[in-house]
């Protein structure tokens, strides 16, 4: 159930809400909004008698949450979210913020390359695996530490925020020290315990749908981000496994505008795990933004012949400044900023 403040509320009042409702054994998350402040009271409320809140000083109503993903749903927090992700920058509201960078840090100077070529051209964060998810367990499977230690080289070269996957509760700690966004891959997006762990840091985190989930699912794997008390999470959009052989996935911008009706989290588009092949992933940005998308994560390479990691859907530099000038003029049409 949501428990909604009066205008003008004070602490002391909100303060006592949540008392009351840790009394009765549910948990809350305050949520202040631009004209009023919710409480969200989780856990099972039925046959529970709420006079008790209903009576408390400055409420004004209680509305049940009829979603079964509680807090992101839009039922709680009608407006939507923004999330910041370090170095002043931020994702959601009009703003449209761009992520890009290789798909893996391979050595100094790709990523340094890569860093640069991406902030000239208006990217707000530094995208690259240290650690890497590999179907085959011969394949290169990421720098580990080194790669964190040039990611934040790279910030401090370039004042970018850095977003690198982190894959296992083990490793937490450390990518936590070294980046500004925590994302979670497409493969744990069901690994319950990592997504709670993500959640204690504190730390902004990127949480890409998995390649069979549904949008009920994916909603609720955010749920356990927040429920630890972490509410900046940023959904991304990143294909889905279909019958469809040409692509690598089938990217589903249909989830763009589901995601707006349903909950408050901002949503970014993968176009190059979305696709598979660098020729489409132009198309795709301009789309994204086109469709609602509040960013997108973009692998650029500055030699894609030769990459470690999924060279074939990595643009090179000089192609991603071109789709970024190109996304000014959608921007403009559709009334967001770049």
């Amino acid at each position: 159930m949501i428990v909604v403040m009066k205008s003008g509320v004070k602490q002391e009042h909100v303060d006592h809400v949540v008392d009351l409702i840790r009394q009765y054994g549910l948990k809350d998350h305050i949520i202040v909004g631009t004209d009023r402040t919710v409480v969200a009271a989780i856990g099972d409320d039925r046959g529970m008698d709420t006079s008790a809140i209903e009576n408390a000083p400055m409420v004004d109503e209680i509305v049940p949450i009829l979603k079964p993903y509680k807090v992101a749903s839009r039922e709680v927090k009608s407006e939507p979210s923004v999330i910041p992700i370090g170095g002043g920058y931020e994702i959601g509201g009009k703003k449209f913020g761009v992520i890009a960078g290789p798909c893996s840090v391979e050595n100094e100077k790709q990523l340094m390359q890569a860093a640069h070529a991406v902030k000239k051209a208006g990217a707000i964060g530094l995208r690259g695996g240290a650690f890497k998810p590999r179907t085959s367990p011969y394949e290169f499977q990421g720098l580990g530490e080194e790669g964190l230690k040039l990611l934040a080289k790279a910030r401090d070269e370039t004042g970018l925020s850095v977003c690198t996957e982190v894959m296992s509760i083990s490793q937490m700690d450390m990518v936590a020290e070294y980046a500004d966004v925590l994302q979670i891959g497409t493969r744990n997006m069901h690994n319950f315990n990592l997504l709670q762990a993500a959640g204690k840091t504190g730390k902004p985190v990127m949480l890409k749908r998995g390649w069979s989930a549904t949008l009920k699912e994916f909603l609720l794997a955010a749920e356990y981000i927040i429920n630890e008390g972490n509410q900046n999470v940023i959904l991304c959009e990143r294909g889905i496994r279909t019958h469809e052989q040409y692509v690598r996935n089938t990217l589903t911008l249909g989830i763009i505008p589901a995601v707006k009706h349903e909950s408050h989290l901002p949503i970014v588009v993968d176009p190059s795990q979305g696709t598979g092949h660098a020729y489409m992933v132009p198309s795709m940005c301009k789309a994204s933004l086109a469709a609602g998308a509040d960013g997108l994560l973009i692998e650029v390479h500055p030699d894609p012949e030769h990459a470690m990691t999924d060279g074939a859907q990595s643009v090179t530099t000089e192609t991603f400044a071109q789709v970024m000038d190109d996304l000014k003029r959608v921007a403009e049409a559709v009334d967001r900023e770049m």
